[in-house]
């Protein structure tokens, strides 16, 4: 059987039944999932508040799921780097997640696509940090 890597990104931070349904959802699409974790860093920038776990914690938490088949640290100064490095078959966004599509399709040329919320209301890492 082909390898169809889906790849997904994410900070999975207090990791939660909202981030287990992404995974899960992607996983359906390809027969290998790379988790990409989001740097310490990145975290802090992007969000303005450091993340509670730190990026190891959330990378062994991430690996230890059974539909996941490899996490990597993301890159500090070119988050798209990954994608150029892993040549995923398809990306797997998050209902909310924001990215620049454009910036995206300049690296990646193959399916990108949009997994469904799950329960957004209660599983939501901004809600659950109080």
């Amino acid at each position: 059987m082909k390898k169809i890597t889906v790849m997904c990104f994410g900070t999975f931070d207090l990791l939660h039944p909202g981030h287990i349904s992404y995974l899960e959802q992607a996983k359906n699409f390809g027969n290998y999932l790379l988790v990409v974790i989001a740097r310490d860093a990145n975290v802090s920038r992007l969000k303005g508040r450091s993340a509670i776990d730190n990026e190891k914690e959330r990378l062994g938490k991430v690996n230890d799921l059974s539909m996941v088949d490899r996490t990597v640290l993301g890159n500090e100064s070119n988050k798209m780097s990954v994608v150029s490095e892993y040549k995923p078959d398809i990306i797997a966004l998050g209902y909310d997640q924001l990215v620049d599509l454009d910036k995206l399709k300049s690296v990646f040329k193959g399916k990108i696509v949009r997994m469904k919320a799950y329960r957004e209301k209660m599983y939501k890492s901004s809600k659950l940090r109080g």
